[in-house]
């Protein structure tokens, strides 16, 4: 069992120390500071989320995607042929993003995340998860202008973020996680969605994750055999996730989200260890990735952290129970 989180992580902490990220980014919108000064507080700010992540006992950890504003515009400003709009609303959160629409024909600019990547992996001894948002959820979050369906638009995505892959590849990733939450809202879409996925791996070999969240994969048959090494399911937001353990592949791996993420309040150590042992009579412990339900940026930084701590309290309850 591998304990790590799902992705974004509170950028903004307690304190006025705490705030220098929000006061450069606003800096930055008016002008006052250059993309060099804004670039070296997300450096800072990213040194310390994968610092809090060791110190909490994480044994994989992300960097944070400090650089991130939300998961569709990070990668929407370097595609070309997109530009982005107003605000919606991110799913039933208290956040929003601006929607980014193609106005053209898109195209990879060149590795967007490779650096980051890079930066992260020199900042800790741990394991580093590389996350990319998924190609269908880019499309359905998104709009054209330019292509005549959904179905378009998505795969033409899947080209480019397979290409993005691709450069990740190249570094050498321990795990890419591919994060695909819109499918659970919209199974309708689940024959265009298996097509995507089709395309989106085709010549990939760098081992890889699908994760969903605010919802379950159920009813999506054949999702546990898409073409990843592992599946993320949120066992808060989709308890009937519970129901897909049952016929889980053999040679698959569980991204064991049972830590809710969009609530303060704290779990205790004996639902955790509870709920692990509930998920290992299905799926052995080293197949398993324990971590929380979806991205911890929903709660302040100093809860993160607590529930951070407590799923390490959690994992090593249940490890004494069955030692």
């Amino acid at each position: 069992m591998l304990i790590t989180t799902v992705g974004n992580y509170p950028k903004i902490a307690e304190g006025p120390e705490g705030q220098k990220l929000r006061r450069v980014i606003n800096r930055f919108d008016k002008g006052d500071v250059t993309g060099e000064e804004l670039a070296r507080v997300e450096d800072e700010v990213t040194r310390e989320v994968i610092q809090e992540q060791e110190e909490v006992g994480l044994e994989m950890v992300t960097d944070g995607m400090v650089r991130w504003n939300d998961g569709q515009t990070y990668l929407a400003r370097r595609v070309e042929g997109f530009h982005l709009t107003g605000l919606l609303r991110y799913f039933d959160t208290n956040t929003y993003y601006r929607q980014p629409v193609a106005t053209g024909p898109l195209r990879w600019p060149g590795p967007m995340t490779v650096r980051d990547y890079r930066f992260a992996a020199g900042c800790t001894s741990l394991p580093v998860k590389a996350i990319l948002t998924g190609p269908y959820t880019l499309a359905k979050l998104s709009r054209s202008e330019h292509h005549p369906d959904l179905a378009r638009f998505a795969l033409d995505l899947a080209d480019i973020i397979r290409q993005e892959a691709q450069a990740l590849e190249g570094e050498g990733v321990p795990l890419l996680q591919i994060d695909e939450p819109a499918i659970v809202r919209h199974k309708e879409d689940w024959g265009l969605f298996q097509q995507v996925m089709a395309r989106l791996t085709d010549g990939l070999s760098v081992k890889r994750v699908l994760y969903t969240w605010f919802g379950d994969a159920t009813e999506l048959p054949g999702f546990t055999r898409l073409p990843f090494h592992g599946f993320g399911l949120d066992f808060v937001g989709g308890p009937a996730n519970f129901d897909l353990l049952d016929d889980f592949p053999e040679d698959a791996e569980l991204g064991l989200g049972i830590m809710d993420a969009r609530n303060v309040k704290l779990e205790s150590v004996d639902y955790l260890s509870r709920t692990l042992e509930r998920a290992t009579a299905h799926v052995s412990p080293d197949r398993i990735y324990l971590n929380p339900s979806c991205g911890l940026d929903y709660l302040p930084r100093d809860v993160a952290v607590a529930k951070l701590k407590r799923l390490v309290e959690g994992a090593g309850a249940f490890k004494a129970v069955v030692t």
